[in-house]
Order: structure tokens, then C-alpha cells, then sequence
């Protein structure tokens, strides 16, 4: 399950923020990592089945003090449909194969040149 978590994570310096994102990065199960807030003090991390409380103990660990603001999963977006399948008018097949000339018909407004 894709999970979003938003740690907080005390970064005074490009250095540290460097360190903190390069540390949660190298997790395995983590997708995507981003720097938020106005002070840029806190990592969203978005992964699955990644452990958060062992991800803030690590960063505690390793950078200093960090706190787990939220968990929350994440809903997969609907992905739209082709043109084929929501009806509307898409251009057929410009070019037939052994032949050397573009077919005459009704769809002038596809072809590159006017006929």
C-alpha cells in the first residue's frame, strides 16, 4: 500500500537537507522524496511499504531531531481513456501500406497538405 509521510526534520543548512533527502532516498520502497514548508524543515516521502517510525528513528540517528507529522495512504488516480473510447473524432490511418499515394476520401482536414 502506497503510503504519504510528512517527518519533520531539524535541517539548518543545504548540507544537512542534502544529507536527510540522500538518507531517505537510499530506503528501499521509497518512490519520492520532497522538501516542504517555509523553513524547508520537513521531507514528504511518499513509498511502499515503507516502516515510518524505523525511517524517523533513522533520521534521528543519523541527522538530528526529526518527528512524524502524518501518515496517510495514497489514492491511485483514475487514468483517462484514450479517444478511441470516450468518442470522440480522431483521424483514421493516413497511410496505407503498399500503396504511393494518399487515399482519396473524406478526411482532408487529417493530411498534412490540402488536396
Amino acid at each position: 500500500m502506497k503510503q504519504k509521510m510528512v517527518i519533520r526534520v531539524q535541517m539548518t543548512c543545504d548540507k544537512c537537507r542534502s544529507k536527510a533527502m540522500g538518507l531517505v532516498a537510499s530506503v528501499h520502497g521509497v518512490e519520492r522524496v520532497e522538501i516542504q514548508g517555509d523553513d524547508r524543515d520537513q521531507l514528504a516521502v511518499v513509498g511502499d511499504g515503507v516502516d515510518a517510525a524505523n525511517l524517523t528513528a533513522c533520521l534521528r540517528k543519523k541527522i538530528g531531531n526529526a518527528d512524524l507529522l502524518t501518515v496517510e495512504a495514497v489514492v491511485a488516480e483514475p487514468k483517462p481513456k484514450p479517444a478511441s473510447e470516450t468518442g470522440e473524432a480522431s483521424c483514421p490511418q493516413q497511410w496505407y501500406p503498399g500503396y504511393y499515394s494518399w487515399p482519396a476520401g473524406t478526411y482532408s482536414h487529417c493530411y498534412p497538405y490540402s488536396m
